[in-house]
This record gives C-alpha cells, sequence and structure tokens, in this order.
C-alpha cells in the first residue's frame, strides 16, 4: 500500500493505494465522525462493492442510498434522494457520508456533505480509474444544470481517499480508457518524464497490470495533490487541471450527459487545445501527432462531434456558459510545450474558431 498525502492544514488527509484495501477498516474507521454512516452509490456498483463497504464499517450505524447511474442523473433531483435519506434516517451533523463509485457518486456524495446541515464529514472510495486519479481527490464538489457541466457545487475536502485498485477489474474497457484521459493530462500540464512513461506503458495499463495501473494512479494523485496544496479554490495553478475541460464540457452538454463519457470529453477537447496550441506557435506538427498518438493508443476518441452534430455556435454558445468564463473571456489551458501548460483567455478568438472549424472529423 502507498500513502500520499494532501497537505491543508488542519484539513489535510492521506489517499491510500493499493489492492484489497476495501477489506481493511482500518484505514477507513479512524475518519469516521460520530455514529451515523451513509454510503451512497449507485446501481451499477452496488451490487459489486456495497456489502463489502457495509462491512467495513461495522459498529456504526450503517445506511445506504443506491441512486441510478449515469452522468444525466448528476442533477439536483438525484441528489434530493441523498437528503431524503439522511432526514428520514434523522442523520445529525456529526455524521459522515461515503462515496463509493466514479466521478458522479463522488462529486454529488461531497456536495451533499457541503450542504448538508451547512457540512458534515466525507470520505471518498473511488471505483472507476478517472475518479480514482481526479475528482475523488482535491475536494471540488457539484451537480450539474442542463446549460452547464459542474455549475453548482461547493469545495469540500474529504477526511480521507481510500483506493482499492482491486475495483478496477470489475470497470468496463470504455470507462477505463475514460480514465485514462485525466491520467494523459497530468503528463501533458506538468509532468513530461509521467508522459514518456505513459508512451511505455500505456498497453500495460489497458492490459490491467496491477503493478502499472498502481504506479500511474500514484503518480497522477501526487501530482494533483502537490498542485491543490498551493491552490485549494483554483484561483490560479490548479486552474491547469482543466486542459480540454472548457472544450470538453460543451461536448458532454452539447451531446446529452452520459452520451460522451467524461474522459471521452476530455480527451477530444485535449486535442482541440493541443490544436490551438499549434496554430499559435507553441506546439509542432509533430508534437500534435505525439499527443495523438498516445490518446489514440488508450481508445479515446482525438476528434469532437462533427459540425453537422454540433455546429460552431452552440459550440461557442456552451463554452461561454462554462464556470471558467471571466470578465466575458472564455479562459482556456493551452500548452507551451508537452510538460508544460497555462490559462489564458488573451488569445485571438479567430484562433479559437478556426480549432472549432478545422480540427473536426
Amino acid at each position: 500500500m502507498k500513502t500520499l498525502h494532501v497537505e491543508l492544514g488542519d484539513r489535510s488527509y492521506p489517499i491510500f493505494i493499493g489492492q484489497g484495501l476495501l477489506s481493511r477498516p482500518e484505514l477507513l474507521k479512524p475518519y469516521v465522525k460520530g455514529r451515523q454512516v451513509l454510503i451512497v452509490t449507485n446501481t451499477t456498483v452496488a451490487p459489486l462493492y456495497l456489502q463489502q463497504c457495509e462491512a467495513a464499517f461495522a459498529g456504526f450505524d450503517v445506511h445506504s442510498v443506491i441512486l441510478p447511474d449515469g452522468e444525466q442523473y448528476k442533477n439536483l433531483d438525484t441528489l434530493n434522494l441523498v437528503f431524503d435519506e439522511l432526514i428520514d434516517q434523522k442523520f445529525d451533523r456529526g455524521c459522515t457520508l461515503v462515496a463509493l463509485g466514479g466521478g458522479v457518486i463522488g462529486d454529488m456524495t461531497g456536495f451533499a456533505a457541503a450542504a448538508f446541515q451547512r457540512g458534515v464529514n466525507f470520505i471518498q472510495v473511488p471505483t472507476t480509474l478517472l475518479a480514482q486519479v481526479d475528482s475523488s481527490v482535491g475536494g471540488k464538489t457539484g451537480v450539474n444544470h442542463p446549460r452547464g457541466k459542474n455549475m453548482i457545487g461547493a469545495f469540500h475536502q474529504p477526511q480521507c481517499v481510500l483506493i482499492d485498485t482491486d475495483t478496477l477489474n470489475t470497470l468496463e474497457d470504455r470507462e477505463l480508457s475514460a480514465g485514462l484521459a485525466e491520467v494523459i493530462k497530468y503528463g501533458l500540464i506538468v509532468d513530461l518524464p509521467f508522459f514518456e512513461w505513459l508512451e511505455e506503458h500505456i498497453e500495460g495499463l489497458l492490459q490491467r497490470d496491477p503493478q502499472v495501473l498502481s504506479e500511474a494512479i500514484e503518480r497522477s494523485c501526487q501530482n494533483k495533490a502537490d498542485i491543490v496544496a498551493k491552490d485549494e479554490k483554483e484561483a490560479g495553478l490548479r486552474a491547469l487541471f482543466n486542459l480540454g475541460h472548457t472544450f470538453g464540457h460543451a461536448i458532454e452538454a452539447g451531446m446529452g450527459y452520459g452520451n460522451w463519457l467524461h474522459g471521452e470529453g476530455v480527451s477530444a477537447g485535449s486535442m482541440q487545445a493541443v490544436y490551438m496550441s499549434k496554430l499559435l506557435g507553441n506546439l509542432s506538427e509533430e508534437d500534435q501527432q505525439r499527443i495523438a498518438a498516445l490518446f489514440e493508443r488508450a481508445k479515446l476518441p482525438v476528434l469532437p462531434p462533427s459540425v453537422e452534430e454540433m455546429d460552431n455556435d452552440k459550440y461557442l454558445d456552451l463554452m461561454a456558459g462554462d464556470k471558467k468564463v471571466q470578465a466575458g473571456k472564455i479562459r482556456l489551458v493551452l500548452l507551451k510545450t508537452i510538460g508544460e501548460a497555462y490559462v489564458t483567455g488573451d488569445y485571438p478568438r479567430e484562433l479559437l474558431e478556426r480549432t472549432l472549424t478545422e480540427w473536426r472529423p
């Protein structure tokens, strides 16, 4: 087992990474506050891991709520099912919520914990690669609105993150690839050696080699923990994590939540950012091809929807509604080079429009 730490003063917390960790209740129990525990999961994960998770909290007053599975259910209506259970079971502000599932479950459980009685404790037990390397760490929580992804939410840090890599054995291939988009992102924005490592080991990740997966998860989480410790609420540096997300969130919303997985939108969106970085003169054609090749080897899309599926006006309208817009300017994460990114709203508008027109199927 590897243990990392997110250093946030009195709100610091550990990230446990290893095989079989759900069977080690001693890792979780010290981070439960009070006696009441609510496990929030979904219809896909519950048959696989709910019983094991409940056993890890033996001795506590444990309840569970099972939500429908899918990005299309990441909304206020579904969130109310969590609040209904908390209120029906008379949970108090000393309770602990446990997120057992992927990024949707983690984001929703964290937001419920942030909002219930103005803030209660929660624990992240991510079961997808995307959640393990990205959304479970850092305290971003929230739900979607029909007009924008994650537009309603709060920063609320967990007590701990427990990553049992064995849960990846039951993950669908498409979901595994979606998680790899966020893994590749770290290499692109801050960690060239990691990007080069991924070029060597991408097949091992797809084959679910336990050692290779554990290494990728650890390096991703360490990159995220380091930046979150410096910029918890995305005042500057942390915004680098949004590489491809402004483009990708527009794809997810425009195509209907759930039709494109988040990681698929990030992959295609990252390539749009790469193409625009090339137009700006930052990247070479060879750089672009190299990055696209890694996404393609990870079995991820490198092109967004066609103009027929989503025209430029719709695309720009959705991007303009993104929460990263400031003073009317669409701020983008672009690359200076592979392994170094920057955030800017200061770019020629025609280059964004060219990107939306030219980087298409």
